[in-house]
């Protein structure tokens, strides 16, 4: 037995055979032309075909992975429209005297090259982007064969990588499994992946080779573990571990449609946390209650510039439809500290988890701030939104705050743009300033969200993003508690209800803690919804204080 250590990208548990897929490209050959007018007609008409393409990849990727993760297919018909690959093309035909093809890929191999060289993570990911689309001009110039990937019988498919646009044609009934070579969690096909609930190991690394097509395998997409060849133990572990997950998933279902509500009739709302639009589809599949936190920075750091309000309003928009008036809590503009945008053109900071970052961007910089306040107040007509600003330490900034918000309803009244009159707005509590005034707080605000990962960093001056630390770092630390508590009760003392949006509301061992003090909600990854269920349905005792 062989036994291959990669990331795991999306868990699950898969037994096959392997099918290691090779991509039907050739060695592109350079050949002198005559007209180098008609070779440029050639690559014009290929790219147009290509474009094409691409619009259909987008409309069936809308469909199953949801528009935040389809505009990858919208990325590359950018990409191929773009002038400066264009003239390398053009200046390359016509310079050489050489073949489309020809022209074609040396753009994209020193394309790829300067993407590769570049220190940004997301420009790094666009090598792999531009050979994506250059590889599809290229089979349209020769002839070759374009489609989705088959077989006959399901299999767990192996790649030196796999690029978006061959994800998401994959047959899904086909494939138990894919593990690739390389790769990496943030790539579009990782992402891709995710949502298509298709269990996935990536950076496998050299020693998944061709040579192991057809061997039998088992893929442990919750460890990174592929097993190759498995012996009669691993076998009957790893069949142990997929029942196991299948019996946990199957309880589970038949929590759907039940009510959060303790033995002794103490309720709380149980909501999902998602980072963009797609996301969505998990939150309801698990019964989620509501969007207890929308991480709105990630419309901003999937895009290479400001996403524009029509962007943002439709992303917004769609949420709210799709929640069909269940609440959807959404954060403003949330990036500093570990999230970086270069487009921001953020100070270079010593300590930037104590630097510019959340609403200090906002109110800094108000243009921003009011094009993303204008989407969310768009999108409030057809939903039910709620809006909650982060990292908030003084009365002074929610009042600076309601300001801008006037001036927004404002604009929106003078255009006659409709609006929802009654949008919720709430505080981030994150920090221990805004714990030791929540109840100044409470009295400008609709709701709190406690994050108890900045929390906890913040309280106890650990940096979460250090793992020498982590010995040190307790986030069930009586301070920690105890802020909890002060926050919620100075909430209930103004009428105002109180959630808990960060890492620690999926800790089961604190759920019942939690509903002593009061909280109202809980609001956790979409997998976490029904586990949360389950223990709050089995708490006996779990009143307020």
């Amino acid at each position: 037995m062989i036994t291959l250590k990669g990331t795991a990208v999306f868990g699950g548990i898969a037994f096959g055979k392997i099918a290691y897929f090779k991509r039907k490209q050739g060695q592109v050959k350079r050949s002198r032309v005559e007209d180098s007018g008609l070779e440029i007609a050639r690559f014009e008409a290929a790219k147009a075909a290509a474009i094409g393409q691409l619009k259909e990849l987008h409309d069936k990727a809308r469909g199953e992975v949801g528009e935040a993760h389809a505009m990858i297919f919208e990325v590359h018909q950018m990409m191929l429209d773009d002038g400066d690959y264009i003239d390398s093309v053009v200046n390359i035909v016509t310079s050489q005297q050489v073949n489309a093809e020809y022209a074609v890929a040396v753009t994209a191999d020193n394309f790829a090259a300067m993407f590769a060289a570049m220190d940004d993570e997301y420009m790094k990911e666009r090598a792999a982007d531009v050979k994506d689309i250059s590889e599809r001009v290229i089979g349209i110039l020769s002839g070759a064969e374009q489609g989705g990937i088959s077989f006959d019988a399901p299999v767990i498919l192996a790649a030196e990588d796999l690029a978006p646009s061959e994800t998401v044609t994959l047959d899904k009934d086909k494939i138990l499994s894919f593990i690739t070579m390389g790769g990496s969690v943030n790539s579009h096909t990782a992402i891709l992946a995710r949502m298509m609930n298709i269990p996935a190991i990536v950076g496998l690394g050299d020693a998944l080779g061709e040579h192991l097509d057809g061997k039998d395998a088992i893929v442990d997409g919750f460890n990174g573990s592929v097993y190759i060849n498995p012996d009669a133990q691993t076998l009957a572990q790893m069949k142990e571990k997929a029942e196991a997950d299948a019996e946990k998933k199957r309880l589970l279902e038949q929590l759907k449609g039940k009510e959060n509500v303790t033995l002794d009739g103490r309720t709380i709302d149980i909501f999902a946390n998602i980072g963009n639009v797609a996301d969505t589809a998990a939150a309801l599949q698990n019964d989620a209650g509501g969007i207890g936190l929308f991480r709105s920075e990630f419309l901003y750091l999937q895009t290479r510039d400001y996403p524009t309000e029509e962007e943002q309003f439709q992303a917004y928009k769609t949420v709210a439809e799709t929640m069909a008036g269940k609440k959807v809590v959404i954060r403003t503009l949330d990036i500093g500290a570990d999230k970086q945008i270069g487009y921001f053109n953020l100070p270079v900071e010593e300590n930037p988890a104590l630097g510019f970052r959340a609403i200090r961007i906002c109110l800094e910089r108000p243009e921003i701030f009011k094009t993303q306040l204008r989407a969310l107040y768009r999108a409030s007509a057809f939903g039910n939104i709620a809006i909650m600003f982060p990292m908030i330490i003084s009365v002074e900034e929610v009042i600076d705050i309601k300001k801008i918000i006037a001036e927004v309803h404002s604009e929106l009244d003078a255009a006659n743009v409709p609006y929802s009159k009654d949008v919720e707005c709430g505080i981030m509590i994150e920090t221990p300033a805004s714990v030791m005034i929540s109840d100044l707080l409470a009295k400008e605000v609709d709701f709190f969200s406690v994050g108890t990962n900045d929390l906890t960093q913040y309280t106890l001056a650990l940096d979460r993003q250090n793992p020498q630390l982590e010995r040190f770092h307790n986030a069930h630390h009586t301070a920690i508690l105890r802020m909890i508590q002060m926050a919620a009760d100075n909430a209930h003392k103004e009428g105002k209800w109180i959630g808990i949006c960060g890492e620690l509301a999926a800790d089961l061992e604190l759920t019942e803690t939690f509903l002593k003090m009061g909280i109202d909600e809980l609001s956790v990854s979409p997998p976490y919804v029904l586990p949360l269920r389950e223990k709050v349905r089995s708490i006996g005792a779990a009143k307020p204080k």
